[in-house]
């Protein structure tokens, strides 16, 4: 087994600004995530949950510490490497949906592969792939406006796991969602880990959402105020009797 965790946070500071208005965001943060682990990232505004989230999702560098990805030092990537990283192994899921309004879902989800420079043939299966992996075979000419909210974020999920990532981050996924949509879109991520191993981090405010993660870690001021097991996790239940 691979002892090496797959990401790992090292005193990580973030400041913004600079003198009497400067604001420390993230205080010294350490965190380790195992390959496969479902996270559960919460805390009140202003905690520092979505600075954590957008350094793990190299779309921000730690002012001090080290962010470690499998054993490579990403602080010390160029913006050219940490992109590379960003495409290869990390999908994302926002709170918004974020779909080209005028394009049917299958294109939406190939947008990854295209930036991959994935042949049409391959892009076309790889998306088909998706789709049917979030439940929605059958709604692939659909455009975003014909699709509940519930199916637009299960093709966003597509979208995400096209490129078949590592590390799925999901930010506020079900924040625009009604509760029954929130808990299929919850199973449908807890599917995605607990079959296809993929390790999710998810930021939420809701506690009946964060009970499908297999740990929950709380943020308060810029420091990991705790971090513990959910020792039953939701989608457990829901899974055992199929």
């Amino acid at each position: 087994m691979n002892s090496t965790p797959l990401i790992e946070l090292r005193q990580v500071t973030k400041m913004y600004g600079a003198g009497a208005t400067a604001l420390q965001a993230l205080k010294g943060v350490d965190l380790t995530i195992q390959a496969g682990d479902f996270v559960a990232i919460m805390g009140p505004s202003g905690s520092g949950k979505s600075t954590a989230m957008n350094t793990l999702g190299c779309l921000d560098t730690p002012t001090t510490g080290a962010y470690l990805f499998n054993g490579v030092h990403v602080e010390k990537l160029s913006r050219d490497q940490r992109a590379r990283l960003r495409r290869q192994f990390l999908g994302f899921v926002f709170q918004g949906f974020n779909l080209l309004a005028r394009t049917s879902a299958q294109e939406n989800v190939e947008l990854p592969l295209l930036y991959r420079g994935e042949s049409a043939k391959t892009r076309h299966a790889m998306a088909a792939k998706a789709l049917a992996s979030v439940g929605l075979a059958g709604w692939e000419h659909h455009t975003p406006a014909e699709l509940s909210g519930g199916q637009q974020q299960r093709v966003a999920i597509a979208r995400a796991i096209v490129t078949e990532p590592t590390v799925l981050l999901a930010d506020e996924p079900t924040g625009n969602l009604d509760t029954q949509r929130s808990k299929e879109i919850m199973e449908l991520l807890w599917g995605l880990n607990a079959q296809h191993g993929i390790t999710i981090l998810m930021v939420t405010h809701e506690a009946e959402m964060a009970a499908y993660a297999k740990r929950i870690v709380r943020f308060v001021d810029g420091v990991v105020a705790s971090d513990a097991l959910n020792p039953h996790p939701a989608g457990l239940h829901t899974h055992e009797v199929h």
